[in-house]
């Protein structure tokens, strides 16, 4: 086996928690460096990894020993942090969205390609067995000619529960970039890509009040939409209806639902990375389950990582699919100011279907 891939951590909030618990498990990963904008935080996490370094941001770019940056950063920071580590050499693997906008996320792309590096990019949720075992029904031919999907995601605000949830209601969050990239990376795989959108996005109050925690009861500015509706074509003839909100309480709605000619798939939540997979075949009497058949087992946040590092590339979640649910995103909001239906720029290959996989072999890959 080889050596371990050398990765520094940028952003240590929330969510770095759950990388570093996936990390722990592989030794295809190395955590070298960790950086945060709280230089407290930064040594609290370093002093936990046996033989990570806190350091700054600058530092951990100029650092020969890092090769691979993870960006956990807030949205508005995603890209200025992945052109550093770019310019330094350095591949990215970030949180998602890829970039605020289709331009910004263009130029991440064309910086790695000009420099020789890897870009990929959350959610890798869907190379769990989850959505994986669905793609390969779907493959098989279980449903026949996929015709149409349907996806749906609410929920009344993650102000109700975040203790610093600004950004979720400044450009780069809103439902639809917060949660929508679970859903459309995974319609992306189980479809193909989308060639064309129309939306409708609403915003339905000007402010939101933060309900715990030191910041309760100060309210905070609402800069995006708030509910977002859309039909998508892919690129295969199935057209799939797409909700995503912050404005409903909760919802009986399948997060993802499949439906071909001879039969339907009940799809589990793409925020996580297994759950049951249903099919409903034509004549037969209800839903049944079907056991996982693809998929990493027992993976987490990062596995699309260490994907990438097997593969020696971007591998399964690389910047290319990300760049395009960003456009798919961008052009579900732009076709709802403009009120017509636009075609999408950008397109992608369809991930390939990722085998069957126990956690005692993916935790063997080394760079």
């Amino acid at each position: 086996m080889g050596s371990p891939h050398a990765v520094g951590i940028v952003g240590l909030g929330v969510i770095s928690s759950q990388y570093l618990d996936l990390f722990a498990q592989s030794p295809s990963i190395r955590i070298a460096a960790v950086a945060d904008l709280r230089p407290d935080r930064t040594a609290e996490v370093a002093a936990g990894i046996p033989g990570a370094r806190a350091l700054t941001v600058d530092e951990m770019m100029a650092d020969p020993e890092v090769q691979t940056v993870l960006n956990l950063t807030v949205p508005a920071a995603h890209a200025e942090v992945a052109h550093a580590a770019i310019a330094a050499g350095k591949s990215v693997h970030g949180e998602k969205p890829l970039a605020l906008t289709v331009a910004e996320g263009r130029a991440v792309m064309d910086a790695a390609a000009a420099a020789g590096v890897h870009v990929s990019a959350a959610p890798d949720t869907v190379l769990g067995t989850g959505i994986q075992t669905a793609r390969r029904l779907v493959d098989d031919g279980a449903i026949g000619r996929p015709v149409a999907a349907s996806a749906t995601w609410v929920s009344p605000g993650h102000e109700l529960w975040h203790p610093a949830p600004g950004f979720y209601y400044a450009p780069g969050g809103g439902p639809l970039f917060d949660m929508g990239p679970y859903y459309l990376t995974s319609l992306v795989h189980l479809l193909g890509p989308v060639v064309a959108v129309t939306g409708a996005a609403r915003r339905a109050r000007a402010e939101r009040t933060i309900a715990t925690g030191p910041h309760a009861g100060e309210r905070i500015e609402v800069e995006v939409d708030t509910h977002v509706s859309g039909l998508l074509e892919h690129a295969g003839g199935a057209v799939s209806t797409v909700v995503t909100s912050f404005d409903a309480v909760r919802t009986a709605a399948p997060p993802i639902e499949v439906h071909g000619e001879r039969g339907s798939l009940s799809v589990p939540d793409p925020n996580m990375f297994d759950g049951e997979v249903r099919l409903a075949a034509l004549g037969e009497d209800g839903w049944r389950s079907v056991p996982a058949s693809a998929g990493y087992e027992g993976s987490g946040r990062g596995i699309g990582l260490i994907d990438a590092i097997a593969f020696g590339g971007a591998g399964r979640a690389g910047g290319a699919l990300a760049l395009h649910v960003l456009d798919v995103m961008e052009s579900l909001l732009r076709s709802s100011a403009e009120g017509r239906r636009l075609e999408v720029g950008t397109t992608v290959e369809r991930p390939t279907l990722v085998p069957l996989t126990a956690a005692v072999d993916w935790t063997r890959i080394a760079g």
